[in-house]
């Protein structure tokens, strides 16, 4: 033994070091691809479990407006275009607004999901639906007020009075909302997704059966699309809430507490930050329908901007899914402790975010005007979205990114000091809110091209979009 071990080398030849060493490389390399690759794998499963049915919820609650609107799309261009003022414009505010302040919920739930104190999501519930129920009736005069708003802001009277009477017709959705936005986000937090998904899909179903009889059939017009849309909204929150209330949640739900009263300023500012950005992401797709009312030709310029704010509004609930679900993960590995992997779970969710994003954008290029179809037979409008198709499939697909970015993933991830996506995105965070500001001043003087209603709707919608990204790249 003690002769061989004298006979052996002690220095191994260079060439089968190499080749030892390129061979180990190659074997570390392989294996960490495969690491990586199942990382990835676990993750996204994580992240699917979530999203998917947050998508399908989110689809099918979207779905409620877009069926509306394409009955009433039918009826007129006038109905069509005071219809889109009413949900787009007055509702969408509000919703925008209500949806910053539900934001907070979804870090609450998810930090308490994680760190297994399930008594407190009922209570952060509860807190929730108080705030936002005060909130909703505070801004209950905008809706009946809206048709003198509308005249005031320098809208045509036929589409004030017929938006304005809209606009009264849609309170029930309001109330709903600031009932719904609560109750998706305390069942996502315990990833009891498949409860929203299925809730929000029984809702539309119905809603496009009952939606037909009444307009169809018995031929109530806008009255009876607008009734439909409400009662689907509630059938939603009715289901959401005698699941809970009735024992879906045992751990999390104890019933009602005087603790839901408490902290209510703490909550607020809590939801400031990224409720301030998610509600002027939310407004400023809003604003551009209403700058269009100020167009010759005003009803074809607005069906048609709204048509395709219809369209990327329903394909941004697959981002938005994204936000969410992206939240839920974020707050579920910050509470268990794990800044890694709320790091990896925002890589994931965006990467998966941008390919979806780039389908749809080979979606829209090809079918081109035929996706108006839905909603509207008028050659006019059909032409008229012919023109913006393009600049529609460009910003589906910027926006396939920016909201995952801009919500309350980031906020946790900045809060976590995770220095990587602060680095990539917080210069999107800092300056998204000074670019929505900035971008109404460069749009006011657009108005006196007020002969090209086409053009001046692809020049307002795209100049929204310019100086929103040379506002991100500033930072």
């Amino acid at each position: 033994m003690g002769e061989d071990q004298a006979r052996a080398p002690l220095l191994q030849p260079l060439g089968d070091f190499e080749a030892g060493g390129a061979g180990a490389g190659a074997a570390t390399t392989k294996g960490r691809v495969r690491r990586a690759a199942l990382e990835w794998w676990v993750e996204s499963k994580k992240l699917w479990h979530i999203v998917g049915p947050a998508i399908l919820q989110r689809i099918a609650l979207y779905g409620v407006n877009v069926v509306t609107q394409a009955f009433i799309g039918h009826l007129g261009d006038l109905e069509l275009a005071a219809f889109s003022i009413a949900a787009t414009v007055v509702a969408g505010f509000n919703f925008g607004f209500l949806l910053g302040m539900a934001s907070a919920l979804e870090t609450l739930c998810g930090q308490a999901f994680g760190a297994k104190k399930h008594h407190m999501l009922g209570v952060y519930l509860q807190r929730s639906w108080i705030v936002l129920l005060i909130f909703a009736a505070a801004l209950t005069p905008t809706y009946i007020f809206m048709e003198d708003l509308l005249l005031l802001i320098g809208q045509t009277p036929e589409l004030s009075r017929l938006a304005g009477q809209m606009s009264v017709w849609l309170l029930p959705q309001h109330f709903a909302m600031a009932m719904l936005l609560p109750l998706t986000r305390f069942l996502q937090s315990q990833l009891k997704n498949w409860v929203t998904a299925i809730t929000a899909a029984v809702a539309l179903a119905i809603h496009v059966v009952v939606t037909y009889v009444l307009v169809q059939r018995l031929e109530l017009g806008i009255v009876g699309a607008v009734a439909s849309a409400d009662m689907a909204w509630w059938l939603v929150v009715l289901g959401q809430y005698v699941y809970v209330v009735g024992g879906g949640c045992p751990l999390s739900w104890k019933g009602f507490t005087m603790e839901a009263f408490a902290d209510f300023w703490e909550f607020i500012k809590l939801s400031s930050a990224s409720g301030v950005m998610l509600c002027l992401e939310n407004w400023y797709y809003r604003l551009l329908v209403l700058l269009t009312g100020y167009l010759k030709n005003a009803e074809i310029a607005v069906d048609a901007l709204s048509i395709c704010q219809t369209i990327n509004g329903w394909e941004m609930m697959i981002p938005f899914g994204f936000l969410a679900a992206t939240g839920v993960r974020v707050a579920n590995e910050l509470g268990a402790g794990s800044g890694k992997g709320a790091r990896f779970a925002i890589v994931v969710s965006i990467t998966t975010s941008v390919v979806i994003g780039l389908v749809f954008w080979c979606l829209i290029l090809y079918f081109d005007d035929k996706i108006a179809l839905l909603f509207t037979s008028s050659a006019v409008v059909l032409d008229a979205v012919h023109h913006l198709s393009v600049l529609l499939a460009f910003t589906i697909l910027l926006n396939s990114v920016q909201p995952v970015l801009s919500g309350k993933p980031l906020n946790l991830y900045l809060s976590g000091a995770l220095p990587l996506l602060a680095s990539l995105g917080g210069r999107w965070f800092r300056m998204a809110s000074i670019g929505r500001l900035r971008e109404r001043r460069h749009l006011l003087p657009h108005r006196s091209s007020l002969g090209y209603p086409t053009r001046l709707a692809a020049a307002v919608w795209s100049r929204g979009e310019v100086n929103q990204y040379e506002n991100e790249e500033m930072g």
